[in-house]
């Protein structure tokens, strides 16, 4: 389970300066004009991509995933997308997700037969494998068969093995096995986490799985009874499908609170109505106004497009998201409203008395941070659903 844990200041100031990034990024077309830094068109285009490089590090990716075109991702990425995250992305429960990272893939024998095997060649090795699971579409009994004496089945799934390393003639090990009701529709979803594991471990073992029907009675039974949705006849939307749940290793370093939509809707309730116009043009309000802003600390829009970035092409949802920005004076005296800590407090009043030359106010920074989902497509038009944290301010304060 994805977990909140304890507040850590280098990863508030790896926020802020994410965030100055993502200025940088979307207020691109405005830097290009006379008088600016920027002097030739290459030079700016050198910024720029090492601008969005660091941005495709801080998603864990070396460069951007192909364009697939209007390839349509499985539902139930969809569905899963939609229970974890809000519309723009926000994690609505951090124990709501096994792991950080959910991985879909199609069966890429596409065989007629209940036979499956998937290639896992885009999962990372440092990724642990929590959970694994086979999903098959079962399709109703052939009409000459409907009214069939049996009931139920016997369905189990094995995992291939090599014949030649194993002492067993069997060569396959059993998975999962369970009765399905003969005249049911619908998706059957089937743990191979054993196996997946296996294969990470060693890449060479990957042969597959294997599906065995039979009768109560332990008989063989005719596949024409118990029919599973295949790759090559059937429509993707009920291709077989491996999902697999996982874990990168990254930690939260933030403190996120089980609610982050509570504490949002808090700030937005403290903010002027121009904050809460539309995430473009708040944005806009808000760029050039860096001179005299003697405003208290609070929490302004600042809204990350992926259109613009240019990775709308392999990032199913969502379109953008609204990272939030800190802005804002600290002075004495420092009220509750602005969430100070005791050191804040304490340095507010030193800065105030002058007891101590060169002793700055505090700083307004994100205090509160929560993560954000991606659903995406991978190298191999794989369906990718991954958490990221600490990548939306959800309260600041002076500290």
């Amino acid at each position: 389970m994805h977990r909140g844990s304890t507040h850590a200041p280098k990863m508030l100031v790896f926020a802020l300066s994410f965030a100055a990034l993502l200025c940088v990024t979307a207020a691109w077309p405005a830097l290009g004009g006379p008088g600016n830094h920027f002097t030739s068109e290459d030079e700016s285009e050198v910024v720029r991509s090492a601008a969005i490089k660091r941005l495709l590090e801080v998603f864990g990716m070396e460069d951007p995933p192909a364009v697939h075109g209007h390839k349509q991702p499985p539902q139930y990425m969809l569905d899963l997308y939609n229970t974890v995250a809000d519309v723009d992305g926000v994690t609505k429960d951090p124990y709501l997700l096994e792991g950080n990272t959910v991985r879909s893939f199609f069966d890429k024998l596409r065989s007629e037969q209940v036979e499956f095997k998937f290639n896992l060649s885009t999962v990372p090795r440092t990724e642990k494998v929590l959970t694994a699971e086979l999903h098959l579409f079962k399709l109703g009994p052939q009409a000459s068969l409907t009214f069939s004496t049996h009931h139920f089945c016997q369905v189990s799934v094995y995992q291939l093995l090599d014949s030649g390393k194993t002492n067993s003639t069997q060569a396959k090990k059993l998975l999962s096995s369970r009765l399905i009701p003969v005249h049911s529709t619908g998706w059957e979803v089937f743990a191979v986490t054993q196996a997946v594991r296996s294969w990470m471990a060693d890449e060479g073992s990957n042969l597959g799985l294997h599906v065995v029907i039979r009768t109560l009675g332990g008989s063989q039974t005719d596949l024409k009874l118990i029919r599973f949705a295949s790759g090559r006849n059937h429509h993707l939307s009920k291709h077989p499908m491996l999902v697999l749940f996982t874990d990168d290793g990254r930690r939260s370093a933030a403190l996120e609170s089980k609610n982050p939509h509570e504490a949002i809707a808090n700030s937005f309730l403290s903010q002027t109505p121009t904050s809460v116009k539309s995430s473009r043009t708040a944005r806009s309000l808000d760029f050039g106004k860096e001179e005299g802003w003697s405003k208290p600390c609070q929490r302004l829009p600042l809204y990350v497009d992926f259109e613009e970035i240019g990775w709308s092409g392999w990032i199913v949802s969502p379109r953008g998201y609204n990272a939030y920005h800190c802005k804002g004076s600290c002075s004495f005296p420092l009220g509750q409203n602005m969430r100070p800590t005791n050191h804040a407090t304490v340095q507010s009043i030193i800065n105030a008395l002058k007891l101590i030359r060169g002793i700055e106010t505090p700083c307004c920074v994100p205090d509160k941070l929560f993560s954000i989902n991606l659903l995406y497509f991978d190298d191999d038009e794989n369906v990718v659903l991954k958490q990221y944290n600490d990548m939306v301010a959800g309260s600041c304060g002076c500290h």
